[in-house]
């Protein structure tokens, strides 16, 4: 589990849709070094760069980043 506690599949999300790193972070207006903190979960994004990463990645919120087995 990541640092902050809360799992993220944004790496597998960006894998899937055969981005790197410097091209998510492109398409969301951040830096390489956020997009892998992200992943790394050594950063809590913003609600509206969650956003953005969900719709490059054609995700939902509770994809990319809600705990398994929580409702």
């Amino acid at each position: 589990m990541p640092e902050s506690g809360v799992p993220n599949r944004v790496k597998l999300a960006r894998v899937a849709c055969r981005l790197t790193q410097a091209e998510l972070a492109d398409r969301v207006g951040v830096t390489r070094q956020t997009i892998g903190l992200i992943e790394g979960g050594g950063y809590n994004p913003s609600l509206d760069l969650c956003l953005r990463i969900a719709r490059v990645t054609a995700r939902t919120l509770d994809e990319l980043f809600w705990p398994d087995g929580e409702e």
